[in-house]
């Protein structure tokens, strides 16, 4: 018999550290956010909302981790990957789960390999993205 190989990935107790880093950095600052992190294959593994963050963006920090494990790179490249390409802009606009704005990151693992994605969302844009970064450096992955 023959078995596959393992897939490297992120511990859950790494994803919890990652979450609670990106809460942590958000609280000293005043923003109130949601994060997600996703293993390579987008099943959610920890996910932290902080009292008075936006009900809505729950489901959207999800989605920006799951975009960034999706496809191995920054959800705010998304548009500078697209350009003017007025065909992709429509079809990926109608693809669920897609996010095509700043704050959901890939976690890298070794070789160029990725391993899932952080998401975060409540505050604006760059913020957001802050936060994540946040969350990848308190695990080591920054």
């Amino acid at each position: 018999m023959q078995v596959a190989a393992s897939l490297p990935g992120i511990t859950a107790e790494a994803a919890a550290a990652a979450c609670s880093a990106a809460v942590a950095h958000a609280a000293a600052r005043g923003w109130r956010i949601n994060v997600a992190v996703v293993d390579r294959g987008g099943n959610l593994m920890a996910f932290l909302r902080q009292p008075g963050a936006f009900i809505h963006s729950i489901e959207i920090a999800i989605d920006k981790a799951y975009t960034s494990a999706s496809f191995g790179f920054p959800t705010k490249a998304w548009m500078g990957a697209i350009g003017h390409d007025e065909g992709m802009k429509l079809g990926f606009a109608n693809q669920p789960r897609l996010i095509v704005f700043g704050g959901g990151l890939p976690l890298p693992g070794e070789g160029g390999e990725w391993i899932g994605g952080i998401g975060v969302s409540g505050a604006s844009e760059t913020e957001d993205e802050e936060c994540a970064r946040a969350g990848l450096a308190a695990i080591g992955l920054a």
